[in-house]
């Protein structure tokens, strides 16, 4: 995993053993090797399971965990809002529940692909127009480890006349952008995921990304399967 190795290579290989007194804040924002190596295996945080795509950073600012809440989308010339959901979903169900809500949004859909691989600062973004829904979510299950554990892809999926649309993002997050929010609310409740709009995501605190050349590959693979533009 690229988080890993960056983070482990940054580390010095070794530590005064005599040190004393307060130790520099740089020293204190540092674990050693072991430390941090255990902190980016771990998965599990109570019932809440990551994907590999993602780890919040080593002092834990932000515990991973389960929920939506209520957000909003301002728009930064004219002021208008567009009422939005944040959600995080376990990864044993977040793949499913993103399909979920893709059915509010209509029998055809439009979809961007955005990537930040061969480190990409704002991202590449690949379009396409008109997709029927079942024919999308069956291409979807086809790269379905690619959107669930790749740190560097997302996918944007949008209904093509309305200010509909659905999100699931690099953090692995669930964004839904709608005026209605209802009918996207009940699907996460059928799923068990709360409202809690004092919850925090991972996004929010420290993180690390995680890809592959592997996955670029696939990336690139699902954009010509889709037959999405640049």
């Amino acid at each position: 995993m690229r988080f890993l190795d960056d983070s482990l290579d940054a580390l010095p290989t070794s530590s005064p053993a005599t040190a004393r007194g307060p130790l520099p804040d740089d020293a204190i924002a540092r674990p050693d090797r072991e430390t941090l190596e255990a902190h980016l295996a771990r998965k599990h945080y109570g019932p809440f399971t990551l994907t590999d795509a993602i780890r919040p950073g080593w002092r834990l600012d932000v515990v991973p965990r389960a929920g939506y809440r209520h957000d909003a989308y301002v728009d930064p010339r004219s002021g208008s809002r567009l009422p939005a959901l944040i959600a995080a979903v376990s990864s044993e169900h977040l793949f499913e529940t993103f399909l979920d809500l893709l059915e509010p949004l209509g029998d055809t859909l439009d979809v961007v692909l955005e990537t930040s691989h061969d480190d990409q600062v704002s991202g590449a973004e690949f379009t396409r127009e008109g997709v029927e829904r079942l024919v999308l979510e069956s291409l979807l299950w086809d790269f379905e480890e690619l959107l669930l554990h790749d740190g560097c892809t997302s996918i944007a999926v949008m209904h093509p006349e309305m200010q509909v649309e659905v999100q699931l993002d690099e953090h692995k997050l669930l964004v839904v952008y709608a005026h209605d929010r209802g009918p996207f609310e009940r699907i996460l409740l059928r799923q068990g995921i709360e409202r809690n709009d004092r919850i925090r995501f991972i996004s929010q605190g420290e993180h690390m990304h995680t890809s592959h050349t592997r996955f670029a590959r696939r990336f690139d693979e699902m954009v010509n399967r889709l037959g999405a533009g640049g």
